[in-house]
């Protein structure tokens, strides 16, 4: 179990359950479990036990005090630029409680939307694609503006309701998708009058910027993203590997 458990998915399934313990049953400052009761309780060894923490610690969930233990870190919210982790799971990681504002959901043809979104999606002009725009709140904080189209054929009963709630967990759910992942952008910007209105901030705030693309399984394109995080709100990690070289590069300079 130990060998599988340290690679994905199921490495990843411990993580997930360690977030949600996280979630459900600690507060900020609190002092979270050793490597050791982790071991005994998930029936995993001392390394994996280990890498697990060190993960969390990575992603911001954790903290390490050097002596003491290893304590619940919370305030802002994280996003972990390696793996797909709803909103809802993150803010409530954070120990705050997530909502979410629908400014607009409904049907359109792909024709409707930017060239850009219907290449990324692949899909013709006369294919319909759901269109929502939705505000994300944490303790009625708003924190993030989120506009995307999704492919309507994937996913052709989304409600209004789904919308207002976990996407993924509509899709992974009563939709019956399997998500691969996403392609995702990541860049700094300033905020337009209109966006620092809906995000209840001063105008040219900074924010970062995602524009993503998801797949499924089978690289079929579901949805086409362009996310703002508030920048005083989030926090974004990630925990990188050995040294490698830079060639072929793998970004832009602007």
């Amino acid at each position: 179990m130990d060998t599988q458990l340290v690679h994905s998915p199921v490495y990843q399934q411990l993580n997930q359950r360690l977030r949600s313990a996280l979630a459900a049953e600690y507060r900020l400052g609190d002092q979270f479990l050793t490597e050791r009761e982790i071991a005994e309780k998930f029936h995993v060894s001392r390394a994996t036990a280990n890498k697990s923490l060190a993960s969390l610690v990575s992603e911001g969930f954790l903290e390490f005090r050097k002596g003491v233990g290893t304590f619940v870190r919370r305030g802002v919210i994280d996003y972990d630029v390696r793996s797909l982790v709803s909103f809802t799971e993150k803010a409530r990681a954070a120990g705050k409680k997530p909502s979410t504002e629908l400014l607009t959901f409904g049907k359109l043809t792909a024709n409707e939307a930017d060239e850009s979104v219907r290449t990324a999606l692949s899909v013709e002009c006369d294919s319909l694609v759901w269109e929502m725009e939705r505000v994300r709140l944490a303790d009625d904080v708003p924190v993030i503006l989120e506009h995307r189209y999704v492919v309507h054929r994937h996913c052709p009963k989304l409600t209004k309701s789904q919308a207002e709630g976990s996407l993924y967990r509509a899709w992974t759910g009563p939709h019956g998708l399997k998500i691969a992942g996403a392609n995702e952008v990541i860049r700094a910007v300033l905020l337009t009058t209109e966006e620092s209105q809906r995000l209840q901030t001063i105008a040219s705030s900074p924010a970062l910027e995602v524009v993503s693309v998801g797949f499924l399984e089978d690289d079929s394109p579901l949805w086409w993203e362009r996310t703002l995080y508030r920048g005083d709100q989030y926090e974004f990690h990630s925990r990188l590997g050995p040294i490698q070289s830079a060639t072929p590069a793998r970004g832009k300079l602007r």
